[in-house]
């Protein structure tokens, strides 16, 4: 075929190994979101267009998954000047977008099972400003200066791409194989059997979005090293220096999304079939759909191709829709949108625990909308419940840099808004100047993000202590989701493989219809909410409000447990004390062996809200003796770890488990070092607890030694405190109400509810 240059299988595999060092050498991190064989099945995959750089990342990613090779499209002006350049283009699949053939020469590659990138959006997309004044997908031109429709041309191809597959189809219908057998050849194709299976798949476009954040525009290495080497730069060139520069060369997130796979032959309206079949069974060749003379020849062919014109532009709104749907949202997108809305309804000026609520309550109204995209800064509940305790880093550098581009003032605790944000900026200067705009922008075409914002501005002064410790609850439950994803990769899978927990380890919370005391349920190390919900259910049958807390790292994979510290576990319990809080005024918490530990930690710092404690089995003292020598493990691990890629000598240590069910089979000894400093610190804060407290513990514990009761109570500083023994051996006392453990509870219970309701 006339102007078709092949594709170097070798210097494309050199390119992409190069690209991979390169690419951990650069800050960037690349994430490849699909799951609805978008790359295994698209023909032809659409991309916005922000950063220079991005237009040869999707094709190594996708070969990277596929091994399929990639023709991308480049700016004609590349393959002038310089014949070993422009011969490296070709190599690699670049095509001028001023190739004279460009329509047949993609289409071919289709055919040969090639996949095709495009940007439709033509040149960068600097503003990210997608959407006019009328609501309408439009672009900038920077030769036109004016907005105008995006392009069109991978419609072009797709539709001219199925009309000839459909004239192959029609072709086997009647037998004409000599045509077939000749096309074949033409188009390169071993066979026409090849052809006539490659044409029986219809033509699939991939709508996908690539998404950088955060957005930096302070000054770097790269601008001012051009600076020195070239002299004066223009604002343009300083522009495209600095933000991509930043992109590239500091921690930045760069996620492509791919869409909804668009297949014409399910879109199609009846008249384009129509059309299509009409166009199909007279063409001569492959050519001959995208040559202009052909389609014009006679007024019935000429009537078609403007049918086909419609279509083809009603497929381009399709494709870029399904493009700006697939933003990744993110917390700089929340933060723009709100600061725009906020200026558009008057506020200038706001306290930042104030912006940071707004930003939260959009953040769990978008939550439910599964349709967007977020960033999983924004899924993993540890991170984004930052905002709420004024220690987020993502909202801080999104201030800084606010405040560094002049947009807004901070004064203290108080944000006000400058009149630059609403100053017109220049195309070339629009991600400098005003980067707010530009992640405003982005989010423009989903009114879900807006509405969520407008909710938010207007409910978060409404919004109750109550209404915060739902969305606490519903973050508990996410991070659950959230960690097991986590912890179920290659490395966690032969671990994971051999656990027997079956329970479900959801935290629980069971509400009473007039709660005079709320209970608080902390299960033991290895286990899960599902120890303590037989008896959780018991206590809200009662009529006790009851919440059972997940401690971090359990009820998910022993990885995961053994990336955590006690710390991390004590701050699940005040977490659930915060939200029991809300709807109790006064709180018990119960806790299980390590549960009991953690519950004597949260009692030395606790409010007046907390009526009592109740530490079942608490350790202080183990019946296994090696447990001494648990930070020496530990040490030797880490040492092993710091100089080597293994794991550790010992990463984790089988354990037998009364309830296997429950509890983890696999130890981490991370774990258990944990265990021994969080006793150390429960050694130190008994002296401390004030409130009324019940130990209880079995007389004959296989693990943790009985003494460990006596001197919890020796040293609790609590002038009402009581000892009770269970004649057991067992240690899961209260999971299994051994010897009427539940009904020594419930006594407590009661008189903590008594003497509640007789105090002035």
């Amino acid at each position: 075929m006339i102007g078709y240059f092949d594709l170097n299988q070798q210097t494309y595999d050199r390119c992409v190994r190069v690209f991979d060092r390169a690419k951990n050498l650069l800050g960037v991190r690349i994430m490849m979101h699909h799951d609805g064989g978008q790359l295994e099945h698209g023909d032809i995959f659409l991309f916005n267009h922000f950063a220079r750089a991005e237009t040869f990342i999707p094709q190594y990613c996708i070969y990277r998954e596929t091994s399929a090779l990639c023709r991308s499209i480049a700016a004609g002006e590349f393959f002038t000047g310089n014949d070993r350049f422009a011969n490296l283009l070709r190599d690699v699949g670049a095509v001028p977008n001023d190739h004279p053939e460009l329509m047949l020469l993609l289409a071919i590659d289709i055919l040969k099972g090639r996949k095709i990138i495009i940007f439709p959006e033509g040149g960068m997309v600097k503003d990210r400003q997608v959407v006019d004044d009328r609501g309408e997908y439009s672009v900038y031109s920077r030769s036109a200066d004016a907005r105008r429709k995006h392009h069109s041309g991978a419609a072009r191809l797709a539709v001219g791409l199925q009309i000839f597959k459909q004239a192959v189809l029609h072709k086997d219908r009647r037998k004409k194989h000599g045509d077939l057998e000749r096309w074949a050849e033409q188009l390169g194709l071993p066979s026409a059997a090849i052809l006539l299976e490659r044409a029986r798949r219809p033509v699939t476009i991939v709508p996908a979005n690539i998404t950088f954040y955060p957005l930096r525009v302070e000054d770097n290495f790269l601008r001012r090293g051009a600076d020195l080497v070239l002299g004066a730069l223009s604002p343009r060139a300083i522009e495209e220096l600095i933000v991509e520069g930043n992109l590239f060369f500091k921690a930045t997130d760069m996620d492509i999304r791919c869409g909804e796979p668009i297949r014409l032959s399910e879109h199609w309206e009846w008249w384009e079939r129509l059309i299509a079949g009409y166009m199909a069974r007279g063409m001569p060749d492959l050519n001959a759909i995208f040559e202009h003379e052909y389609l014009q020849e006679n007024p019935v062919r000429k009537i078609a191709s403007k049918g086909l014109q419609s279509s083809i532009g009603g497929l381009r709104d399709r494709y870029m829709h399904g493009i700006y749907r697939e933003v990744t949202v993110n917390l700089s997108h929340l933060a723009a949108s709100a600061i725009m809305q906020l200026i558009a309804g008057g506020r200038r000026e706001f306290s930042r625990s104030e912006f940071a609520r707004i930003l939260y309550l959009a953040l769990k109204r978008l939550q439910p909308h599964t349709e967007v995209h977020l960033h999983r800064s924004l899924i993993n509940p540890t991170v984004y419940r930052t905002l709420l305790e004024g220690e987020s880093a993502d909202l801080q550098e999104f201030l800084a840099a606010a405040a560094a581009a002049q947009l807004i003032s901070i004064e203290g605790t108080r944000v006000r808004c400058l009149d630059k944000l609403l100053v017109k900026t220049s195309f070339d200067q629009v991600r400098i100047e005003n980067p707010l705009e530009v992640y405003a922008n982005e989010v423009e075409p989903m009114p879900e993000v807006a509405a969520a914002v407008t909710g938010a501005i207007a409910a978060q002064g409404q919004c109750t202590a109550q209404d915060l410790a739902a969305f606490s609850f519903a973050d508990a439950l996410q991070a659950l989701d959230w960690d097991r994803r986590m912890f179920t990769k290659d490395k966690h899978r032969e671990i994971n493989a051999q656990e027997t927990a079956t329970a479900d380890p959801t935290p629980f919370l069971l509400h009473a219809a007039k709660p005079a005391l709320g209970v608080l349920l902390v299960h033991g190390f290895l286990a899960s909410p599902a120890e303590v919900r037989p008896f959780g259910e018991k206590l809200h049958a009662a009529g006790y409000t009851v919440l059972g807390v997940r401690l971090k790292g359990h009820g998910t994979s022993p990885w995961d447990l053994r990336e955590r510290s006690w710390r991390d576990w004590f701050q699940s319990v005040a977490n659930g004390y915060e939200i029991l809080h809300a709807y109790c005024e006064k709180i018990c918490i119960i806790g299980f062996s390590t549960g009991g530990a953690l519950t004597l930690i949260q009692a030395a710092a606790c409010a007046p809200s907390l009526a009592g404690i109740v530490a079942v089995a608490p350790p202080l003292k183990f019946q296994n003796r090696n447990m001494r020598y648990v930070p020496l493990v530990h040490g030797a691990n880490q040492l092993i770890e710091w100089v080597s890629n293994h794991e550790g000598v010992v990463p984790f240590r089988p354990t037998d488990s009364e309830h296997p069910q429950i509890n983890y089979r696999h130890m981490p000894i991370r774990g258990l070092y944990e265990l021994t400093r969080m006793v150390a610190h429960v050694k130190k804060i008994l002296p401390n607890i004030a409130c009324p407290a019940l130990v209880i513990q079995g007389t004959k514990d296989q693990v943790v030694d009985p003494q460990s009761a006596s001197l919890v109570v020796d040293h609790l500083g609590s002038r009402e405190k009581h000892l009770v023994w269970i004649d057991s051996n067992r240690h899961g006392i209260l999971y299994e109400d051994v010897d009427k453990t539940h009904a020594t509870v419930f006594e407590f219970l009661a008189r903590l509810s008594a003497s509640d309701e007789h105090r002035p």
